[in-house]
């Protein structure tokens, strides 16, 4: 009697488990699977549109051969928008953890300050940003008054790099505007430090300068890997994306826009890869931990 009450029990655990991600399976497979696998299916078809309905005609990878062999407008759009995004992301992560630092601090109405800095997220979509610069408001006074974007034009003249420079000083605002959720995971990961800590590091006689590093920064870096993930692939939806331009401009090449969406996503995936391995090694010698 006793086992059967204990499987009765069990059963009904995994029942009420069950019901209650049931929504969000459902969800998953209505709005993100079966788009993501039809969107793999066309891929691999040439979709032509005749009253009434979609004609599919088989052409294996040919739209994925013409994109990466026969066409560079992916690679012209792709190579200056990763050197911007290689800008970009340590910008974000450093003024971001150096204003969650400052917002932590004991000031008078630092919950209005910490508003300000996330009201862009609340009311920024991608066409107000757009509109924002195309109304030359995406720069800072100072850059401007002394001409920052010119002379480092001037540097990088010849370079590769000129142009993504000038790119994002122009847009450094909205640069700026986006760390307002990695503001508030570097707050959340300050105040999960012990203040114990810093007492203690205070009676030893270190400096401000010796507790960021020693303390601070060491304690954070599971939120520093948290918001290098997040800014990576927010990056990628950036409102100035030129890739995004490129998939949503495709003239109503169905497959052929969705094998780019594919390469784009396995693009993704490969430069995440990437800057997570880069942040390991850089975390493991800077704990003293270099394999």
């Amino acid at each position: 009697m006793r086992k059967k009450y204990v499987f009765n029990a069990k059963v009904q655990r995994k029942l009420e488990g069950t019901l209650f991600i049931a929504p969000w399976m459902i969800g998953f497979v209505i709005f993100l699977a079966f788009p993501l696998g039809f969107s793999l299916y066309m891929s691999f078809h040439d979709i032509k549109v005749v009253p009434g309905k979609f004609v599919y005609e088989y052409v294996g990878t040919a739209n994925y051969k013409n994109i990466l062999t026969e066409s560079s407008a992916l690679y012209d759009n792709l190579i200056p928008f990763f050197q911007e995004a290689v800008i970009m992301i340590p910008i974000i992560l450093v003024f971001s953890l150096l204003i969650a630092i400052l917002l932590n601090q004991k000031l008078r109405g630092r919950t209005l300050f910490r508003a300000i800095f996330f009201l862009p997220v609340i009311f920024s979509t991608g066409y107000v940003l757009v509109e924002f610069v195309n109304q030359g408001q995406g720069t800072l006074g100072f850059l401007e008054k002394f001409a920052i974007g010119d002379i480092a034009g001037q540097v990088l003249a010849g370079s590769s790099w000129a142009k993504p420079v000038q790119q994002v000083l122009d847009r450094f605002v909205l640069v700026l505007w986006y760390s307002g959720v990695q503001i508030l995971i570097f707050l959340a990961g300050r105040q999960a430090i012990s203040s114990s800590a810093y007492e203690s590091a205070r009676i030893d006689g270190a400096s401000p300068w010796e507790i960021f590093w020693k303390i601070t920064l060491p304690a954070m870096s599971p939120y520093i890997l948290l918001n290098l993930i997040y800014t990576t692939v927010d990056m990628f939806t950036f409102p100035f994306n030129p890739i995004i331009n490129l998939i949503t401009t495709g003239g109503g090449k169905y497959g052929y826009n969705s094998a780019l969406v594919w390469i784009y996503f396995l693009i993704i995936l490969a430069f995440l890869s990437v800057v997570l391995f880069l942040y390991s090694r850089i975390h493991y010698k800077y704990a003293g931990k270099d394999r």
